[in-house]
């Protein structure tokens, strides 16, 4: 005999939906979300993207130096490489890493770039590894919502919107005449 409830076990589905149908078959009451709200969540999920950021900043201050922080997140199975960033904030972006050098902490371009290994993570913070804004036209207030692009090593983008926050940091001065050796 063929029923409705066995008609829609055959169809294909994700096992949340197959199981909210077999317990609705089985003719008892279920706490579970009806069959086709279940079946839309599990229809309308979408793939991670490969790149993702947390908690996206940026250094609140007047026109000249700024920087970008937050964390990288890697969701997929392979490394992945940020190699170049672009903000109409700033005609020039770089990735930039603080190291020691001859004793005292330094800044300098990343070679390379940002590695985020595969379901990794990859800290962007004052006094370490940050997406530096050098050339910034306009003030960055608190509160400012700032679009940045990220190119990784296969030509692929990942746009977010990092928001102005003020901070003080670890002595870090991200304006013009920094030493940089």
């Amino acid at each position: 005999m063929y029923s409705p409830c066995s008609r829609s076990l055959l169809l294909p589905a994700a096992a949340l939906a197959a199981a909210v149908l077999v317990s609705g078959c089985g003719g008892q009451t279920t706490a579970a979300a009806p069959p086709s709200r279940a079946a839309a969540a599990v229809a309308t999920d979408a793939p991670s993207p490969a790149l993702t950021i947390t908690d996206p900043w940026v250094k609140t201050g007047e026109k000249g130096m700024t920087a970008a922080f937050g964390t990288l997140v890697n969701n997929t199975d392979a490394e992945l490489t940020v190699v170049s960033g672009t903000s109409p904030l700033s005609p020039k972006v770089e990735l930039h890493e603080v190291v020691e050098s001859g004793g005292k902490m330094v800044m300098r371009p990343k070679e390379g770039g940002f590695v985020v290994p595969a379901h990794g993570s990859h800290q962007l913070a004052p006094g370490g590894d940050h997406i530096m804004l050098m050339g910034v036209t306009g003030k960055v207030e608190p509160g400012a919502e700032v679009p940045f692009t990220l190119t990784l090593a296969d030509g692929a983008t990942v746009r977010f919107t990092a928001i102005g926050k003020d901070f003080a940091g670890g002595k870090e001065n991200y304006q013009p005449g920094e030493d940089k050796s």
